[in-house]
């Protein structure tokens, strides 16, 4: 199980790497992620970062928020995604999960 948190705030020049070099003294630090336009590949401005352990996922919410990565203080706040639930899903996809179809996929030649 991982413990993860939201990034805001971040430059375009902040990256995958940069992120992590932010997080990489923490001993169970897992993955830093930085969220993409898939057209463009410009940073949308916030990240994801995931911990093995929920102790070093606390102490580096308080230690690191506020700090300077890149040019930008980062903003840290915990991740609500293990929180998410049927309710959250769009009515088309709830629908269709209900019922065991499978969901459309896009960009495919297959449909159901």
């Amino acid at each position: 199980m991982t413990f993860g948190f939201f990034c805001g705030d971040l430059g375009n020049e902040v990256n995958d790497t940069v992120l992590a070099k932010a997080f990489a003294k923490y001993s169970s630090f897992a993955k830093a992620k930085v969220i993409r336009n898939k057209k463009t590949q410009k940073s949308k401005g916030f990240g994801f970062v995931s911990f093995l352990d929920p102790f070093d996922c606390a102490a580096a919410l308080r230690e690191v928020n506020g700090k300077y990565v890149g040019n930008r203080p980062i903003k840290l706040r915990r991740s609500s995604w293990q929180a998410r639930e049927l309710n959250d899903v769009s009515k088309k996809k709830r629908k269709s999960l209900k019922r065991g179809m499978p969901v459309k996929i896009k960009n495919s030649r297959m449909r159901f």
